[in-house]
Parts: structure tokens; C-alpha cells; sequence
């Protein structure tokens, strides 16, 4: 397994964890400290973990699923769904696929986005199974 394909199966596995539970601290060891994300194309850039602590105070509960990264060099791609129940009772389903480059420590240097939300629960696409 090359170093970027176990960089990309560890940040899903904490992903998983960390989403699930709404614990944003749980991914500050995946990026790099001057790591950049953009949660959609045309918006601002910032660091992950300020936007991850933000969505994640948000939720009241989430249930996720990732797909299997697929890894060419030092870049992955994975995709992700996920239904959140926001703390106000409203529930939304997301899927997207995050584009994640890796630094030579195998931390997250870079993270683009794309993704959409419905409002309501929308089950799992056949991939995530």
C-alpha cells in the first residue's frame, strides 16, 4: 500500500469517527497546520478545522458513509454521504466527494469539496453500501 493510499484510508476511517460523533479535535492530526479547504468551489478558502468545528456545532446526531478513496500520486478522492439532524430538529442528507492532497508526512495539505444537500432523509446510493 503506497503511503498516500494509507494516509487516504486513515482520514476516512477518522472521518468516520469523528462525524459520527460531531468531535471536530479528532481530525486536527490528519491536516498539515497551514493545511487549506474549500468546502465548494467558489467559496473562501479556510482552514479545515475551523469549518469542520462550525458544520459539526451544527448537528445534533449524523449517520455517514465513504466510499473507497481512489488514489493516484500524492492526490485521493472520496466520496461521502451523510444524513445530519441539525440541533433544531431539521434533517438534511449531503453527499459530495472530497478531493484531498497529501505532503510528504502524509497529513492533508489541501482539501477541495464538492458537494449538495436535500433537506429530509434520502438513503444510501448503491456505492456506499
Amino acid at each position: 500500500m503506497s503511503e498516500s493510499s494509507a494516509a487516504a484510508r486513515a482520514w476516512v476511517d477518522v472521518w468516520q469517527r469523528a462525524w459520527t460523533i460531531g468531535d471536530a479535535e479528532l481530525l486536527t492530526p490528519l491536516y498539515a497546520d497551514d493545511a487549506v479547504h474549500y468546502s465548494l468551489p467558489f467559496r473562501e478558502r479556510g482552514r479545515p478545522q475551523d469549518y469542520v468545528a462550525w458544520v459539526f456545532g451544527e448537528q445534533a446526531e449524523a449517520e455517514c458513509r465513504f466510499g473507497e478513496p481512489i488514489v493516484e500520486g500524492d492526490r485521493a478522492a472520496v466520496e461521502w454521504w451523510g444524513v445530519i439532524t441539525e440541533r433544531d430538529g431539521t434533517v438534511e442528507t449531503v453527499a459530495g466527494t472530497s478531493h484531498l492532497r497529501f505532503g510528504n508526512d502524509g497529513r492533508v495539505i489541501e482539501q477541495r469539496d464538492v458537494w449538495a444537500a436535500e433537506p429530509g432523509r434520502r438513503e444510501l446510493p448503491d456505492w456506499a453500501r
